[in-house]
């Protein structure tokens, strides 16, 4: 039997639960979902790429779908990462239409790079559109409290992170 493997890929600094919400979702999809924690995203991230792994692990690693997930840090193209771990999806999240034009954009190419790698998307949670990575970063350098939009590891890795910095 193939199993339906997927890559839902991003930088993830940090995860959140809008994350954690479509990578949930995606496993009644899917077999096997890799979570692919993106080195070369063009972004100047926070955390280091093994941290971020690091963080994502401790999370998951601990929950109910432990054994479907894996955590696999990557650099390059996404459908070469896709290719190499014999994914047959590649699992977007939608938070509104502005995410739209670039997600398509970005799945068209990787259709043309991996014609038989599909990509899917699932609109996030109508709790969590508004949460990205940059808003918990920006809350937490100011002293603000976003502790109930990422699990209790990866806030406290934040607020770490900017004591340290102070």
């Amino acid at each position: 039997m193939v199993q339906r493997i997927g890559i839902y890929a991003g930088t993830f600094d940090p995860i959140h639960n809008g994350h954690i919400s479509i990578i949930t979702r995606s496993l009644s999809l899917l077999d096997r979902l890799i979570v692919g924690v993106a080195q070369d995203s063009g972004k100047n991230t926070l955390f280091s790429l093994n941290e971020r792994v690091r963080l994502i692990k401790d999370y998951f690693y601990t929950t109910p779908h432990k054994n479907k997930i894996c955590v696999e840090p990557f650099s390059g193209l996404l459908a070469d990462f896709a290719r190499e771990q014999n994914a047959s999806v590649i699992v977007r999240g939608l938070r509104a239409i502005s995410d739209f034009d670039y997600e398509f954009q970005m799945a068209l190419m990787n259709r043309k790079l991996a014609p038989s790698i599909q990509t899917i998307f699932l609109m996030a949670d109508f709790h969590w559109m508004y949460v990205s990575s940059t808003n918990l970063k920006t809350v937490a350098s100011l002293g603000g409290n976003a502790s109930d939009l990422a699990p209790a590891n990866i806030w406290n890795a934040l607020l770490e992170k900017y004591d340290s910095q102070k």
